[in-house]
């Protein structure tokens, strides 16, 4: 008994929402100039039906939409990091500063580098360790290099 009574308010269910899901829209604008939308007609019976159509949702188009919106705005965000950020007037001064003093500091190493007689390093034991020939002009080569990024 309860199962065909549970049937019967399912079927009854789905038939009201049907019908609901077929009304008419009326819209009417009452004296004060609002514009009110409802299911019936307004007494006065200055109301207009509005004809809605509507169809289902199509779940891959959608999905499509969201992910072309997805890549636009992941181009978009790669776009901006790629763009360098405009810098203030302090940032500015402050790495012009920053870049003047590594370029005297390469500027010395490399005159030292060049006055010297021999050159070395410091090994594991902190002794010295004398350069060749080869090594010397790589080192002078390497300290011309951050002259010329530092000084230009």
């Amino acid at each position: 008994m309860k199962r065909q009574f549970l049937t019967l308010c399912a079927a009854a269910a789905l038939a009201v929402s049907g019908t609901a899901m077929s009304n008419e829209i009326y819209k009417w604008t009452d004296a004060a100039g609002n514009v009110h939308y409802g299911d019936r007609p307004n007494a006065d019976g200055r109301s207009e039906r509005i004809n809605i159509a509507s169809r289902r949702t199509n779940p891959a188009a959608v999905q499509a939409r969201v992910q072309a919106q997805r890549d636009a705005r992941s181009a978009r965000d790669e776009a901006e990091a790629e763009e360098p950020k405009k810098k203030t007037p302090e940032e500015r001064r402050a790495e012009a500063a920053e870049r003047a003093t590594k370029c005297q500091e390469h500027r010395s190493r490399l005159e030292s580098y060049i006055q010297s007689q021999r050159l070395y390093r410091e090994d594991e034991n902190g002794e010295r360790v004398y350069l060749n020939e080869q090594e010397v002009q790589e080192a002078r080569n390497r300290v011309q290099e951050k002259v010329q990024e530092f000084c230009d």
